[in-house]
């Protein structure tokens, strides 16, 4: 695939963003190089607890939310690490129902051999690398437990990110891309001159995101069925992502998600000759096959809608990837020029 300028532009960034650590409840450094980024153009820039919010000219005309949080580690006790969304003080709304938990035993002996780099909480100052000799689950703390070479002299609390590069090849991409690659696109649609209102929240690998966009909401005393929430969505492999361009949904778990919404972003990708599927309908199907039956997700805004009695609603635009929650998840090159074309469309850039 030749890739355009524009292109060629946006994995410049998603490159710089990848390399900086952003491990889920510690991500204040991350917010820092999101602010330096966006300080360039011409946006209205807030941070809350939690979250990082930037308007441009026409804040109500269309609402965006992209997650800051990745997966990590953190150290909870002498040469002791465990995954961080799923220590006790991370978990949120997580009750073995989210798509993260359910891949806890098949991710776990993934790490092994992995390059970790530990940082200091708030600044992000560079502490040290390990690396990754042993992982399991522990049955009675529900959690991954890493044992690391490297990091034997860190407190309790210190954030240990994977050492992460993207990689390109062959038309696709790779590396940790949920949630940074979200990230990465709403920056792209700030440099293109968007005019709605964008969410940078933290949280959503615990589960806890939802707060922090509801409360915003109640503190502006504002309603809206216009939100769209970015994310990846999990296939097995790369063949079943590329029977699609993009990913849509009707609901997860949670809630009904605004079928208005919804039935826009469809229609938008007709009009633009996107593909696309919907993944509860997805999910749906493949459970009518087999026995074991997979939960169709909770996500962002599944937990936004029923917490907020659909006060606030909207939609999700999902980019399909493997290899899930690891260093190696990837997404084809069209998809990703698929999604980025669907946002200009929908916020008229």
């Amino acid at each position: 695939m030749k890739l355009s300028y524009a292109t060629h532009e946006f994995l410049h960034l998603l490159r710089a963003l990848v390399r900086e650590p952003s491990v889920v409840g510690v991500e204040d450094a991350f917010f820092r190089v999101l602010r330096r980024e966006l300080e360039e153009y011409p946006v209205k820039i807030t941070r809350y607890h939690g979250l990082l919010v930037v308007e441009g000219d026409e804040p109500e005309s269309v609402y965006l939310s992209a997650h800051v949080d990745r997966h990590g580690l953190l150290c909870t006790g002498p040469r002791e690490f465990q995954y961080a969304a799923f220590i006790a003080g991370n978990r949120g709304e997580l009750n073995g129902d989210s798509i993260s938990e359910q891949f806890m035993e098949l991710i776990a002996g993934r790490f092994r051999g992995q390059r970790v780099q530990a940082h200091t909480p708030y600044a992000g100052s560079y502490l040290g690398q390990g690396t990754i000799t042993e992982s399991y689950v522990c049955p009675r703390r529900k959690n991954l437990i890493f044992e690391i070479d490297g990091l034997d002299y860190l407190q309790p609390a210190t954030p240990v990110s994977f050492v992460d590069r993207l990689q390109e090849k062959d038309g696709y991409i790779s590396a940790q891309l949920d949630n940074v690659i979200s990230v990465a696109m709403v920056i792209e649609l700030v440099r293109r001159g968007f005019a709605g209102t964008a969410f940078f929240s933290a949280g959503e690998e615990s589960g806890r995101s939802w707060r922090f966009i509801a409360e915003w909401f109640q503190r502006h005393d504002t309603t809206t069925d216009q939100l769209i929430v970015l994310d990846t969505s999990p296939f097995p492999t790369v063949d079943d992502c590329d029977q699609q361009d993009v990913v849509l949904r009707h609901g997860d778990s949670n809630a009904l998600f605004d079928p208005a919404a919804t039935e826009r972003l469809r229609k938008s990708c007709d009009r633009l000759a996107i593909t696309y599927c919907f993944k509860d309908d997805y999910i749906q199907a493949l459970n009518r096959t087999r026995e074991k039956q997979s939960s169709i997700g909770r996500t962002e805004l599944g937990r936004l809608i029923a917490a907020t009695s659909g006060q606030v609603s909207g939609t999700t635009l999902q980019l399909p990837t493997s290899s899930y929650h690891t260093q190696l998840e990837t997404a084809s090159l069209i998809s990703v020029d698929a999604m980025l074309r669907l946002l200009c469309h929908r916020c008229q850039l």
